[in-house]
């Protein structure tokens, strides 16, 4: 079974495709926001992307990291596009999709939310996946969600 991990940026949405069956990181990529895009046009593009990688990795199940509801600064666009990523799944032939913030990958991963923010800030590795100390908070955010939509 393959899972997409995804977490948004303002400017960026980071994807992580991950193989269940093989417990290994299949790709991490980002889309990039093309600047000349208004925002219509730049929720459109992410939606686009986003779908065909869903088709061209075959995935069946995804999860997608939200803004806490207590971030002090929280940024429209993020969420605005967090939206259009949930009705993207919503409208693809995924199995099954979850979101959720960190108390929410901790438990899915069962690991305690304190150790959780060990292994984001690359102090622990997670389930010895290559290159982890490599990656950065956001990817590393990703391949959590990821692991956690295998039970989405």
């Amino acid at each position: 079974m393959r899972t997409i991990g995804i977490r948004v940026e303002p400017k960026k949405v980071t994807f992580v495709i991950y193989d269940a069956d093989a417990g290994e990181v299949i790709n991490i990529e980002g889309i990039k926001i093309p600047k000349a895009l208004d925002v219509p046009e730049a929720l459109k593009y992410i939606r686009s992307n986003l779908l065909d990688v869903i088709v061209e990795y075959e995935v069946q199940r995804a999860g997608i990291r939200v803004t806490e509801p207590s971030a002090q600064k929280p940024n429209i666009l993020r969420i605005q596009i967090e939206g259009v990523i949930q009705e993207a799944l919503a409208s693809s032939d995924v199995e099954a999709y979850f979101r959720g913030q960190i108390s929410s990958l901790s438990s899915r991963l069962n690991i305690k939310r304190k150790d959780l923010k060990k292994y984001l800030e690359g102090e622990l590795v997670l389930r010895n996946i290559e290159g982890w100390s490599d990656l950065s908070t956001v990817e590393r955010e990703a391949v959590c969600t990821a692991i956690g939509a295998c039970d989405a």
